[in-house]
């Protein structure tokens, strides 16, 4: 059987972009084949470069957000910059930028501007809070739009409200630039024309606190937070067992409550008694509920626990931390472990989620340096070496 291509071969994206939300919408393009060329300033590149050295000496936000790029160093305060992003430009199919709001306008490298210049360009803008209103110039970090958004207010405990573990405001803007740009390719094959994709940080977290949004809107209060606790379903929480592990099971319905009882519980009688029966009962006695379940699964280990549950029925799950996941036994059993070249050296890289099963593996190419691909970009251009020496002399590029 003929293997089929990466969807986005011959695709190739432009990128000034720097921290989370634009590096990993293009990273999703890189893995389905793209060509990504980044564009980092020559004094220290993406600010994401310098977050920390967990990664043998690298950033662990950049190497997860940049593998398979090409990076160029480039001044774009400087006009001979703007010149050689001109050109990198003109032959690019999407551009994609996420600089502070109005820079990219003030440099002439807005979608608007762009797609007014090459009718077939996909050119995206990524911003905190979009390119108008009263907050439009705000600065918009993951965790302040997790504020703005409410997310940080139904997450946590009863006593305390905690801001995701995950960046989860830039993830968000992430994908959907990334299926913006789909979208917008799939479009221009149609009508051959490409066109501006707008995505702002506030807009997709928003999108994605819909649940709670709507609870709120149409119920008239907002949802309490519960911790790990569900907070309309009951039992949904995480029990300590016998061996210092923690077990979350949820009861979806009051048939799974009934299996619960008889065969985890060993109490069949919790199932028809009404304090208990129905989930309303259940979630209006939260206390005694959880400390029925508590009781029987402190006597079980983690895994006995989870047997239990699983020949039950009761869905479940280990709290497992972030070491557990690295070493998790699904993904290692479903072989989606790879490893990623890097200046650092080869570093362990999950495959992506998306699977196309019947085509090309995905491109898991390697993390850049800053700057590495500078001089080959452009002589691609046509310059000459002494060109690119009066470039690098004058701090234009690096």
């Amino acid at each position: 059987m003929d293997i089929q291509p990466l969807p986005l071969a011959g695709i190739t994206v432009v990128a000034v972009e720097q921290a989370v939300s634009a590096p990993f919408a293009t990273r999703q393009l890189a893995d389905l084949g793209a060509r990504v060329i980044k564009v980092e300033r020559p004094d220290g590149g993406d600010f994401a470069r310098g977050y920390d050295t967990a990664a043998h000496g690298l950033a662990s936000h950049f190497v997860w957000a940049n593998r398979g790029k090409e990076s160029i160093a480039l001044d774009l305060k400087e006009p001979r910059g703007r010149e050689v992003l001109e050109q990198l430009i003109a032959g690019a199919d999407v551009f994609v930028q996420n600089l502070a709001q109005g820079a990219a306008a003030r440099l002439g490298f807005d979608a608007a501007t762009l797609t007014a210049r090459y009718e077939r360009l996909v050119a995206v803008d990524v911003s905190g809070y979009g390119a108008e209103g009263p907050y439009a110039h705000k600065r918009a970090y993951d965790m302040l739009v997790q504020c703005e958004a409410g997310l940080v207010s139904v997450t946590g405990t009863p006593a305390e409200s905690v801001k995701s573990g995950i960046p989860a405001a830039d993830i968000a803007a992430a994908m959907y630039a990334f299926s913006g740009v789909l979208a917008a390719l799939l479009r221009r094959g149609v009508t051959g024309r490409g066109g501006p994709v707008e995505v702002s940080m506030l807009d997709a977290l928003a999108e994605w606190m819909g649940h709670p949004l709507h609870h709120t809107m149409h119920g008239g209060e907002q949802p309490p937070r519960t911790g790990l606790a569900h907070a309309v379903i009951a039992p949904y929480d995480a029990y300590p067992t016998a061996d210092g592990n923690r077990v979350l099971l949820s009861v979806q319905n009051d048939r799974e409550w009934r299996r619960l009882a008889e065969r985890v519980l060993e109490r069949p009688e919790l199932a028809e008694d009404p304090e208990y029966a129905t989930n309303a009962a259940r979630t209006a006695n939260r206390e005694k509920t959880d400390a029925v379940v508590a009781e029987a699964v402190s006597r079980l280990g983690a895994m006995e626990a989870i047997g239990r549950l699983e020949a039950a029925g009761i869905a479940c799950a280990r709290l497992n931390s972030v070491a557990d996941l690295a070493g998790h036994p699904q993904l290692a059993a479903r072989d989606r472990w790879r490893e990623v070249d890097s200046p650092a050296g080869p570093l362990r890289a999950l495959l992506p989620p998306i699977g196309l099963p019947g085509g090309a593996a995905p491109r898991m190419g390697a993390v850049p340096a800053l700057g590495e691909h500078t001089d080959a970009l452009l002589r691609a251009l046509g310059m000459t070496g002494a060109q690119i020496t009066a470039l690098r002399r004058d701090g234009v590029v690096a």
